[in-house]
């Protein structure tokens, strides 16, 4: 059974930290697919540090955490950088970036400033 809701997460929270797990998700198939492309050096890393960073957010908030707001605004910077370089490339999975990754830089930023 897969967790529904975490008490202590208003709408706000629960939907960031479904964010963060999206983006970590989709930027982990990003540096996968883009691993053998020549030339995605910068999109490889983005996507990198996005993965390790909202998975981590998502988890501070799930903990209830007192440092989520910081890594807030970490994680909505390294978001719409990663966004912006993925969406130069035509790739699926860098289109799915560029897509996706907005939502969460967008949520994480409402959380950082609550």
């Amino acid at each position: 059974m897969a967790l529904q809701r975490i008490d202590h997460a208003d709408d706000h929270m629960q939907e960031c930290i479904d964010n963060c797990l999206e983006a970590a998700q989709v930027c982990e198939w990003c540096v996968d697919a883009c691993a053998d492309e020549e030339g995605m050096g910068r999109c490889i890393r983005l996507c990198r540090d996005v993965a390790d960073v909202a998975s981590l957010h998502a988890r501070l908030m799930a903990r209830d955490s007192g440092s989520h707001e910081e890594l807030g605004e970490l994680c909505a910077d390294l978001c719409e950088a990663c966004a912006e370089e993925c969406e130069q490339h035509e790739h699926e999975h860098c289109q799915a970036c560029a897509e996706i990754l907005p939502r969460c830089a967008e949520s994480c930023r409402e959380m950082a400033s609550a």
